[in-house]
């Protein structure tokens, strides 16, 4: 990580769980970074990304993917930002989601970018989503919440704060 890249905190799951939320994030940095690398406990699962514990109909996400034979995309709006739907979590080969949420302190709509790496031993995706946030609280509770099943045992995220991005 580039030396602008500060941790704020990291957590690797002990226990399964429906949810990653990070909370109490202070306005100190103009940029913030989520990583998550892990495995669901049931295959083919995506959590949504949320802010400040708002699971109003606020998201909207532009979403490109690839799976080396095919692309495509899709947009939509929701109770959360919907990052992926090709390249879904496994039960058994961890995947790694990025995370950029931009101005998060700011008083304007938030832009995010999220990039979603699946592998699965050559049956995978790639995708790239575009969202809004159409809120103008600052952000200070980000979290990953499984849209079904839970992440699984030994799944690590760290959210990042960035300075003078």
């Amino acid at each position: 990580m580039a030396t602008t890249y500060e941790p704020i905190a990291t957590t690797t799951l002990g226990t399964a769980a429906a949810s990653i939320t990070f909370s109490s994030i202070a306005a100190t940095y103009t940029d913030l970074r989520l990583v998550i690398v892990g495995t669901g406990t049931t295959n083919n699962t995506y959590p949504l990304f949320r802010f400040n514990s708002d699971s109003s109909s606020l998201y909207s996400t532009t979403r490109l993917s690839g799976n080396g034979t095919s692309a495509s995309s899709v947009n939509n709006a929701g109770t959360g930002l919907l990052v992926t739907i090709n390249a879904l979590l496994s039960d058994t080969i961890p995947s790694m989601w990025t995370l950029d949420v931009f101005s998060y302190a700011g008083s304007t709509h938030k832009s995010s970018l999220a990039t979603v790496s699946a592998d699965r031993n050559g049956s995978g995706a790639i995708e790239r989503a575009v969202g809004l946030y159409r809120s103008t609280s600052a952000i200070t509770t980000v979290a990953a919440v499984m849209a079904s099943s839970t992440f699984a045992t030994g799944t690590t995220a760290t959210l990042y704060g960035i300075l003078k991005a």
